[in-house]
């Protein structure tokens, strides 16, 4: 076995390496650019080289200066994450040149797998099933538009040498078809080098299902079942699962099968994952096969209780594979959300600064992993699990450079209802403030009729959200909850101030009594019956809710009982009240007396400043190009500009017919949130 690995990677993938190197007993090597000095996984690491420049081109994807940690380091293989160079051919040569075992999959198989165009023609050789597309390389977007007409609207733009969203989109008609392919080959550029584009045929309502296999360098392979990533936002998977609501046993025994016989087809040897879409008929097809890691791996450890990382480094070392497919059968439900720095109100654009707080749940171990020891660290054991993976820590910085992923939140139960409701219970709990994340959003998701019953597509966030993420309305039972809760923490805080030496009126402030308590446009009006050990809150219907807590006043996070339930609420203090978050839900919960409550009915309603003539920056990025000029008419949906941002490029359209009267920004100009970009008379 190994004694020293270097992780070639950044961010939670290298921390969750790490972990798992720990736990066998070898010595680890993280490498970190200039942005990553202070980074976690630079903490982690038993050592830590220094690479280059935050741009990825400039260090982590360069080869001879990954090459050179190496030398210096002494390490005898390489770990690539995911991204990055863990799909680089030229990378696995160098080291195989080098003498450096590689914990991926050999040379061949990359380069015949992660070329989208020959993957497809081998998996067709194979006689697995695919897409109908066009496999050549296409030259320019005229010749884009010509093949897309052949094989029929809607279809699918792609970088060949694609990945995580990167270089890909869905084009509807010929305009969309001509920027679909520039922006494509840009992205394609920019993230791997390659700008090789392909054009299949867009599958309406589809699902997204993977299959995880692992192959050794004897013959052996194995499939672990299934994911379903159908959760999708820019083809960027953002909620998945396993196994999946949709297949029964023919079908997830059919697409094994042909997953390892495409395996087999290239030699392949480490984990891999082979993805398909699937129809309603439960008809499916190849998509590609990542020949790497997932970012969704971790809801396959939790059902079957495999460590794949640990299996890769085995096999790289050359052992052979010890499971057998009849013996990995599927334990309960796990689903994992991902935690973007992206922020849900303002379109899912990227956020980048410091996190101020970040306070995830507690992991606890449960399940497979808990049975087979393979969870990582020490971890309290129950009948449901939490585990987080992640690469940042309070204080840190989220950097512009890199991929906006904060944390990978799982959770396991015994079926899909309770993981469902230990991630509800996760994310309630989850803290994190200092930047625009997708929390509430995932929250949303959690609880949406769609993915409670597994009735959903990869259409699901377009069909649910067409105009975008705004807020959760939450349901007036739940309202009553938070008001009942929010009158006992009052009452706490009150109590509090009654304390407070030197107050003249200690001994003739009343705590309790009737109070207001208004939030999302509901009015509660309540009693406050206090004892000792918590709250009695009667509302004007006629019911009581307990609410019981060991909050103080001043912890951002309350954990109560509220009618028996237990509640996670996420508080800061407002004027006469709190800023309260749950279930995806943001508010402002006021509690007032009675007299407090008239009095502010009458108060004005403070109105946002008008920016309906001006184009605002929507994230911090650069502007790649200004498609218009000063005195240009424009017409409603056409591309102002374009701004890249943590590797991907959004265009800004109109939202009306305008005229524009002031070009504040010219390409090149690096931008912050709400700067102007452009005024239109």
């Amino acid at each position: 076995m190994f004694k020293k690995i270097l992780i070639a990677n950044r961010g939670e993938i290298a921390c969750r390496v790490i972990k798992t190197a720990r736990k066998m007993g070898i010595a680890t090597v993280a490498i970190y650019s200039d942005a990553d000095a202070g980074a976690l996984h630079v903490k982690m690491a038993d050592e830590a080289i220094h690479i280059g420049p935050p741009p990825a081109n400039q260090s982590y994807i360069v080869i001879d200066k990954v090459m050179d940690a190496i030398k210096q380091s002494g390490a005898e293989a390489v770990h690539p994450g995911y991204g990055f160079l863990s799909e680089n051919k030229l990378f696995a040569e160098a080291l195989d040149k080098a003498g450096v075992a590689f914990i991926g999959p050999p040379a061949g198989a990359i380069e015949s797998m992660g070329d989208k165009i020959t993957s497809k023609k081998i998996a067709q050789e194979a006689d697995v099933s695919t897409v109908p597309g066009y496999m050549g390389l296409i030259e320019d977007a005229e010749e884009a538009v010509k093949i897309s007409n052949e094989i029929g609207y809607p279809v699918m733009i792609k970088a060949s040498a694609g990945g995580g969203g990167k270089g890909m989109r869905i084009a509807w008609n010929d305009e969309e078809a001509r920027e679909g392919f520039q922006s494509s080959k840009n992205e394609a550029a920019n993230s791997f080098g390659d700008d090789r584009i392909f054009i299949e045929k867009f599958v309406t309502q589809p699902r997204h299902i993977e299959i995880q296999v692992l192959c050794d360098k004897h013959g052996n392979g194995v499939y672990l079942h299934e994911r379903e990533c159908s959760i999708q936002r820019r083809n960027q998977k953002v909620v998945e699962e396993a196994p999946s609501p949709f297949l029964d046993p023919e079908t997830r025994k059919a697409m094994g099968e042909q997953s390892l016989a495409l395996a087999h087809a290239v030699g392949y040897a480490s984990a891999g994952t082979v993805e398909f879409i699937v129809d309603g008929d439960k008809n499916f097809y190849f998509l590609e096969m990542n020949t790497r890691l997932q970012v969704e791996h971790p809801v396959t450890e939790l059902i079957t209780g495999v460590d794949l990382v640990e299996q890769m480094i085995r096999v790289a070392a050359g052992e052979k594979l010890s499971l057998k497919q009849d013996e990995l059968k599927m334990q309960g439900w796990a689903i994992e959300n991902r935690l973007y720095a992206e922020d849900p109100y303002r379109n899912f654009l990227p956020s980048i600064g410091r996190l101020t707080r970040y306070r995830p749940p507690a992991e606890v171990a449960a399940g497979p992993m808990a049975e087979a020891g393979t969870w990582h660290g020490e971890a309290e054991v129950a009948e449901t699990g939490v585990r987080n993976d992640t690469g940042v820590f309070e204080g840190g910085e989220i950097s512009m450079y890199y991929d906006p992923m904060i944390a990978k939140l799982c959770t396991w139960g015994p079926d899909r209802a309770s993981a469902i409701e230990a991630m509800r219970n996760a994310l309630d709990a989850f803290e994190v403030e200092g930047i625009g994340h997708n929390l509430p959003f995932v929250a949303a998701v959690m609880d949406h009729s769609k993915f409670i019953s597994g009735d959903m597509t990869t259409a699901f966030i377009a069909e649910e959200y067409p105009e975008g993420f705004e807020g959760v309305e939450l349901p007036e039972d739940t309202l009553k909850r938070v008001a009942a809760a929010a009158a006992a923490m009052m009452r706490v805080a009150e109590i509090r101030r009654t304390r407070i030496t030197g107050r003249m009126d200690n001994h003739t402030r009343v705590v309790g009594g009737e109070s207001v308590v208004t939030l999302q446009g509901a009015r509660f009006d309540v009693t406050i019956d206090a004892d000792p050990d918590g709250s009695y809150i009667s509302f004007a219907d006629g019911t009581t809710l307990r609410v019981e807590s060991d909050w103080r006043p001043g912890q951002s996070l309350a954990k109560l009982m509220v009618g028996g339930t237990p509640m996670a609420l996420k508080v800061d203090k407002i004027s006469h009240g709190y800023r309260a978050r749950f279930r995806g839900a943001d508010m402002k919960v006021h509690v007032r007396s009675p007299r407090q409550a008239a009095l502010a009915e009458l108060m004005p309603e403070k109105l946002p400043p008008d920016t309906s003539k001006m184009l605002l920056c929507p994230m911090p990025g650069l502007i790649v190009k200004v498609d218009v000029e000063v005195g240009q008419e424009v017409q409603e949906g056409q591309a102002l500009c374009t701004v890249e941002a943590m590797k991907m490029e959004n265009i800004l359209r109109a939202e009306k017919k305008a005229v524009v009267s002031k070009i504040n920004a010219a390409a090149g100009d690096s931008l912050a949130v709400d700067d102007i970009i452009m005024e239109f008379e």
